[in-house]
């Protein structure tokens, strides 16, 4: 299969490019630079670099010609920020293009779609009672980009969207999401304070096989809860700890009410600074400090996802996250293509 991918030089699209191209299929990628110092990528990968956003609908019609498959492994995420509304924001980057990509897709007779969601959409349908797209611009915007894509959707045009959750492992170069976390727990004297609750997760790996595996598997449209690992914030700060090199520190839970404080404090900040951000902190107090999980059947055995070394991911994430802190390595931003 001949596959043109959005974003291939990203932490989810190189790896989903590597097993594609280890599965026999050939692609080609647009992607922004600089590439990350030190990134390794397919060598058999074509890639161009450009912002496909500022691309005409005939240079991307050129890239498509001849494609079977399409994936879109860019788009920003919940920790963007900027002047209210922010949902605007999220339009632009993650429904806006979307929508003409896959026009323009299906135009050129491509066949099988897969794209880069998040995990809230799950739980905004799973768990109606916390009324997620009411109050989170982020997550009422990855609804609005499913149903978007399922739209496109028919039996002649594969779309499939990967709900995905917290996602470990490392692209060298690249600055991972997870140094807020370091930064958290470093600047705590004694013991690290989370609230209750917990996530599911998966390695980066699994998202490049799930990326793939939407490909070659998915029938009709459809999104899938991708999770494979299901672990409480103290399961997983454990495996942090030992990676930081403190493996007896204490995971002390804190009450409800407090973690909603500091969501408070954050809003109030972004307020001054005429900022606004894509989840309502306070209510995400409600989510935050539950149990998502996913079962691994729901997305991950339907797209073949194989199990993978969950520890070692966390800890390789962990370890870059110290170097890039500590100025033994020089990292670009974690951002969408």
């Amino acid at each position: 299969m001949k596959v043109f991918m959005i974003g291939g030089t990203g932490l989810l699209g190189s790896e989903a490019a590597k097993v594609l191209i280890e599965r026999g299929h050939e692609v080609t990628s647009v992607a922004l630079p600089p590439l990350p110092e030190g990134a390794v990528l397919p060598p058999e990968m074509k890639i161009e670099y450009g912002n496909y956003l500022e691309m005409t609908d005939d240079e991307i019609r050129g890239y498509m010609a001849g494609c079977e498959g399409f994936v879109f492994a860019a788009g920003v995420d919940e920790r963007v920020e900027g002047p209210a509304p922010i949902y605007d924001l999220f339009k632009k980057y993650n429904i806006d293009p979307l929508e003409r990509l896959l026009r323009i897709a299906k135009e050129c007779g491509v066949k099988h779609v897969s794209i880069c969601g998040s995990y809230f959409a799950h739980f905004a349908k799973t768990r109606p009672e916390l009324e997620l797209t009411k109050w989170h611009p982020y997550i009422r915007s990855r609804i609005d980009q499913e149903n978007v894509a399922m739209s496109f959707a028919d039996e002649n045009f594969d779309v499939a969207v990967l709900e995905l959750p917290y996602i470990f492992g490392t692209q060298p170069g690249r600055k991972p999401v997870w140094v807020f976390l370091v930064e958290q727990i470093r600047s705590m004297k004694k013991n690290t304070m989370y609230p209750k609750g917990g996530t599911t997760m998966v390695t980066v790996h699994q998202v490049g096989q799930a990326l793939a595996g939407a490909l070659e598997y998915n029938h009709g449209g459809n999104c899938y809860p991708i999770g494979y690992y299901n672990m409480t914030w103290k399961e997983m700060l454990t495996i942090v700890h030992k990676y930081l090199g403190c493996p007896d520190r204490k995971v002390i839970t804190i009450p409800d009410w407090m973690y909603s404080i500091g969501g408070r404090n954050l809003m109030k900040e972004q307020k001054k600074n005429n900022i606004e951000g894509g989840l309502h902190m306070v209510k995400f107090t409600a989510l935050q400090c539950s149990n998502l999980f996913i079962d691994k059947s729901l997305g991950c055995d339907i797209l073949h996802v194989e199990a993978d070394d969950i520890d070692k991911a966390i800890g390789d994430s962990i370890k870059l996250c110290v170097d890039v802190l500590d100025g033994k390595t020089k990292a670009v931003e974690m951002r969408g293509e």
